[in-house]
Formats: structure tokens, C-alpha cells, sequence
């Protein structure tokens, strides 16, 4: 018997609807997962197995195929094991869906409980662009499901609760959208603040043009004449972050796994202050193509001190961000595209030369 159930794969920042296909014929109990899978998808099958066994379900002893459609896209994380288990129980026949409209995403571990999935948001974002109602999730990542509305969000404790749920016996319901941030939420960031900095008045003027103006900044002086204590002043005075720009914060973040579980809503501007001998995998060039908080930028700001002794590579990294705003990755088949707003500050310290008769 067929069945299919519905989840998502994350490129970049940008969510794919996946379909995961469950078929279970007569023959040798073998289990195989299809459709370009990593070996975390593949591993799927022993943490399936464990879940189902030990959630009060029967794992059935036939020929199992499972197709992670569409087969071009590069299937990787954690968030198949869900999907993969619901198609199982509908497959055999032990649940029947109660709404083919959902989408089910979460890591399990062998006792049936959902763990912590990175890239929820961007999953929940494509969900409500493509017309989905329900998203069933991990309970830990209910919150940051929570801040895109028009999604009714399902917090899944473990496998067992989710089965009562679609026998009807005790339902699970949605929790209420958290939305996106006011006014009254804002709270200025915990730095240096740049209205204790006495003197350096056309200092703290450029620092106020290019915060408002969003442009480069290069400070040029000696050592000890306060120019990272200015750069770090910096966050103080960045403007307020907008809505679309604290839910794309946040993609990132969740993307990255670097999310905060208590506060799912990035309220203040990314500050980054990368050290100057960055090599290539510190400012996100890396064989996956993960999103990197150090090169996918929203509005935002980094400051790279030492300007004259950065490696020519990072600055050869940093140019397509300040060009296009965007970062283009070539995973596999399909190109990513990472937002890159990216508006630096540079610290110089003028070298004394000695002239040689």
C-alpha cells in the first residue's frame, strides 16, 4: 500500500516541499530510502524502527521503499524522520490521516520523542507561500514555528501523543502565532554604549552617518586612539530592525542552529567583529552549504580590524555580498540563495616606513 505525507527540505534560507512516499509490498524485509538522501536521512531507517517499536506500534516485516520526491533536491538533516514514520503507520494501515494538508517535521530519538530541528522557520515560511494550513513540529521548536502566521502550528511532543492524535483520542492543539515584532518590544543592545564616549566628535559623526546611512566605514589612526572602542559603540546607534528584517534575522539564525530556544525573535541588528586573520571557512566558505551567520547577512554590521593585513581572500569573499546583496550557492542540482547585506567598518593603523639611503 502507498501512502504519502508531506514535509520539507531547507536550500539556503529557502524551504522545498518534499513529499515522502511510504510504499509496503510482500517480499524480503528490506528498507530503503530514496531520492538523493545524506547519511542522516539514511540513518533514519534504525532511528524509525527503534521509535515505532517503542511508541506501541508494529514495524512491519515487508519490503519498504521510501522515495524523498523530488529526487533532484539534496535531502539533508533531521527533519525526515517524522514524515518517514507517519507514511510507515499509514502505509500498514495502523492511522489513517485526519488531514492530508499537514506537514509533519522532526527529528526522533529511539524512544519516540521529537528533538530540537534546525531550519523550522524556513520550513513554516514556504508552508504558508504554498498554501498549507497545519504543520506538525517538534514541541521545542513550537515557538519559532509560532512567528509566521497563517500556519497552524502542532507542538508533537512524541510519537505516541501524535498517534492518539490521529485516532482522535486526545487531540493536540495549535498553539496561537507570536507574529512579529513592535516598537514596544525593541530594548537597546547590551554594548558599549556610544553616548558614554567623551570627545572624538568627528568620529562618533561618522559613526552616525554610516549607521543611519548604512554605509562602509574605515577608521584610520594610530593604536590606542579609540578606534575599536568606537566600532563597538556601533550597535548602540543602529536603527531599529523591522519586521521583515527580524524574521529574516531569524532564519538565519535558525538555519545556522544558533537560534535561542527562549527568545525564537532576533530583536537587535547582527553585529559581527571577525578577527583579521579569518581564513576561508571562518567567513563561511565551507564544502556544504550551510547558512553561515558570518556571510549570510541581513541588515546588519561587521567590523574586521586591521584592515591592511586581511588576507586578500576574505576580502574577495566579502565583494559579492557588497555587490549583489546576496550569497549564490551551487549545492547539488538546485542554486541557493543566501541574503547578504553586508555593510562593514575597517580599522587602519598607518605602518611607519624608514627610508634607506
Amino acid at each position: 500500500m502507498l501512502a504519502t505525507s508531506q514535509t520539507c527540505a531547507v536550500l539556503g534560507l529557502d524551504g522545498y516541499i518534499v513529499q515522502a512516499e511510504v510504499d509496503i509490498s510482500p517480499g524480503l524485509p528490506p528498507f530503503n530510502i530514496v531520492g538523493l538522501p545524506d547519511t542522516a536521512v539514511q540513518e533514519a531507517k534504525e532511528r524509525v524502527r527503534a521509535a515505532l517499536r517503542n511508541s506501541g506500534c508494529e514495524f512491519p516485516l515487508r519490503r519498504i521503499t521510501v522515495n524523498l520526491a523530488p529526487a533532484d533536491l539534496k535531502k539533508e538533516g533531521l527533519a525526515y524522520d517524522l514524515p518517514i514514520a507517519v507514511g510507515m503507520m499509514v502505509s500498514s494501515g495502523q492511522v489513517d490521516l485526519p488531514d492530508e494538508n499537514a506537514i509533519y517535521l522532526g527529528e526522533r530519538s529511539l524512544d519516540g520523542s521529537l528533538r530540537h530541528t534546525t531550519g523550522i522557520l524556513s520550513m513554516i515560511s514556504v508552508l504558508r507561500d504554498q498554501g498549507f494550513t497545519k504543520a506538525n513540529v517538534p514541541a521545542v521548536d513550537a515557538p519559532e514555528s509560532a512567528l509566521v502566521e497563517g500556519v497552524g502550528v502542532y507542538p508533537v511532543p512524541d510519537l505516541a501523543a501524535l498517534i492518539e492524535h490521529f485516532r482522535g483520542e486526545n487531540r493536540i492543539s495549535p498553539i496561537s502565532t507570536n507574529g512579529t515584532p513592535t516598537d514596544d518590544d525593541w530594548s537597546p543592545p547590551d554594548a558599549m554604549n556610544l553616548a558614554d564616549v567623551k570627545g572624538q566628535d568627528h568620529a562618533k559623526r561618522a559613526l552616525e552617518v554610516a549607521a543611519a546611512g548604512f554605509h562602509n566605514l574605515l577608521f584610520n589612526g594610530p593604536p590606542g586612539s579609540g578606534k575599536t572602542m568606537l566600532a563597538r559603540c556601533l550597535p548602540s546607534i543602529l536603527p531599529r530592525i523591522t519586521s521583515e528584517e527580524a524574521l529574516e534575522v531569524a532564519k538565519i539564525y535558525s538555519v545556522s542552529g544558533a537560534l535561542p530556544a527562549d527568545s525564537p525573535l532576533m530583536l537587535q541588528r547582527p553585529f559581527r567583529a571577525p578577527h583579521y586573520t579569518i581564513s576561508n571557512a571562518g567567513c563561511g566558505r565551507r564544502a556544504q552549504h550551510q547558512a553561515r551567520r558570518d556571510y549570510a547577512k541581513p541588515p546588519g554590521r561587521s567590523v574586521l580590524g586591521r584592515a591592511s593585513r586581511v588576507q586578500p581572500h576574505v576580502a574577495g569573499i566579502a565583494t559579492p555580498a557588497l555587490r549583489r546583496q546576496s550569497g549564490n550557492h551551487q549545492p547539488g542540482f538546485r542554486h541557493g540563495y543566501l541574503p547578504s547585506e553586508l555593510h562593514d567598518g575597517f580599522r587602519h593603523e598607518p605602518v611607519p616606513l624608514r627610508l634607506l639611503q
